[in-house]
């Protein structure tokens, strides 16, 4: 930043003048505001919701708390929160604590000051540099937050009575900054009151040093709301004293769900197979997540996270890929058989309400994505519409769909099948409306073949067991 003031005197004569952080960022909220500027680029589904609330919150200059579930993007947003920053602000060079060279705070940077007055050297901090967190864990200790008398330095012949013994913590090394604090209700209830002095006294005190530091700050927190009760750990004048409470939650519509995994999970392999995900393929693990959010087999407490669709659209990709790989095909398209392989992926995804069993998660979880697969097809077709092809396996063989069925093959079987091969094209445009590529196009044939075929099974007119060659279809 060649064109910044270096000096003291510099910036005095630039018109520089101290600014709190929490009206630094309503200045620049407001500034967003008016030019309509995205304030949370890449968070969906918040826009009537949360965001208001957040923007509340600023604009009150509080100190805010997120309250949701796990996988609700609250540690995202927070850190977001930097944008609301200057890009850099100016600091007595050397300083532990982004002293303000014309308001210092640490001795250091007073004594600096008042030594070399308008020569005394500037630095710039960028707003990423404004920003500590911490997770809240068994371990952490008053010292890790505020600080500690450093024997260190004591050694090395300062007096234990002397403010330069002191090492300074997370807390005030995020002075004229934001500190964040996860999972608030697991510090121990010693630490919360130690956060209490600084929200309410905005000062901090080490070893009983007679120092008060006023410390500028913007604090900001995250917690679950089973832990955010009476009954959890937490210390009840600390939550009085936080301006605001955000609730957070889960995407609202099955379609916002789709977007926000269509955003952020890795489905893009850049290898020599091309992987197309159909739309339906989508919803159904976006409608599995929904499901278990509403299972009474699921501790709705603990909640089912997003990271739960992101993960399962990854895995269904993987063995895509992997089967493309084993039979030598370019082109492949996740099919519903690929769904069966999600089960690692949704493992920690989602707490059982009750059973232990081994293997419980496993099978909670196959039945949900049976029921979503039954409903997305329920919303564009009928069982009795496929009501020959059903009858066709009276006197047929089973059709085996899976990671060893050579798709040419299966493609001619499924051709040959009534009320489905000869109207595979138009069930194809009802379903997918964004079609890929002609090398695609058979790849996708046999995905919604699968798709109905299993959807059938689900509403008990089609039997399925599994074989080597994948899962086997017929009366």
């Amino acid at each position: 930043m060649p064109d910044r003031p270096r000096t003291l005197g510099e910036l005095r004569e630039s018109g520089y003048s101290p600014e709190s952080v929490k009206d630094e960022m309503r200045r620049n909220l407001i500034q967003k505001l008016k030019t309509n500027h995205e304030l949370f680029p890449g968070i969906v589904g918040y826009d009537d919701t949360v965001v208001p609330q957040i923007t509340n919150a600023i604009l009150s200059k509080h100190d805010v708390l997120f309250l949701g579930l796990r996988g609700q993007g609250k540690t995202r947003m927070l850190r977001m929160l930097i944008n609301f920053l200057d890009d850099a602000i100016p600091i007595v060079a050397g300083s532990e604590v982004n002293d303000d060279p014309l308001s210092p705070l640490s001795r250091f940077a007073r004594e600096r000051v008042d030594a070399e007055g308008d020569t005394c050297p500037i630095e710039w901090v960028g707003r990423s540099d404004r920003y500590h967190e911490k997770l809240a864990t068994p371990d952490v200790t008053i010292a890790d937050l505020i600080g500690e008398v450093d024997l260190i330095k004591h050694a090395e012949g300062r007096h234990l009575s002397s403010e330069d013994v002191m090492h300074f913590g997370l807390i005030p090394r995020s002075h004229r900054g934001i500190f964040c604090m996860n999972e608030l209700p697991d510090l121990s209830p010693k630490i919360q009151v130690g956060l209490f002095n600084v929200l309410e006294e905005r000062d901090i005190q080490i070893r009983g040093f007679t120092v008060r530091l006023p410390l500028d700050l913007c604090l900001v927190f995250s917690a679950n709301p089973e832990d955010y009760t009476n009954r959890g750990r937490i210390v009840t004048p600390l939550k009085d004293r936080i301006g605001s409470v955000v609730r957070t939650h889960y995407p609202a519509t099955r379609d916002l769900g789709v977007t926000i995994t269509k955003d952020n999970a890795w489905t893009d392999r850049n290898t020599d197979i091309a992987v197309f995900i159909p739309t339906f393929i989508r919803s159904i693990l976006e409608e599995t997540s929904r499901l278990a959010r509403t299972s009474p087999h699921v501790n709705q407490a603990s909640g089912v996270s997003v990271r739960m669709s992101i993960a399962n659209l990854e895995n269904a990709v993987s063995n895509a890929e992997r089967r493309g790989l084993m039979l030598g095909e370019s082109h492949v398209v996740v099919t519903v058989h690929d769904l069966v392989h999600v089960a690692p992926s949704s493992r920690g995804k989602m707490e059982l309400a009750m059973s232990d069993e081994p293997g419980e998660e496993d099978r909670l979880v196959h039945r949900l994505l049976a029921e979503a697969i039954k409903n997305v097809f329920d919303e564009s077709f009928k069982p009795k519409q496929f009501r020959s092809l059903v009858e066709h396996f009276e006197s047929s063989e089973a059709i085996t769909i899976g990671d060893r069925s050579n798709l040419a093959d299966t493609s001619s079987a499924l051709e040959a099948l009534p009320a489905l091969g000869s109207q595979l094209a138009d069930l194809v445009a009802q379903l997918e409306t964004e079609l890929p590529t002609e090398s695609f196009r058979v790849a996708v044939e046999v995905s919604v073949a699968g798709f109905i075929l299993d959807a059938l099974h689900q509403h008990n007119r089609l039997n399925r067991r599994e074989t080597d060659q994948g899962q086997a279809y017929g009366l």
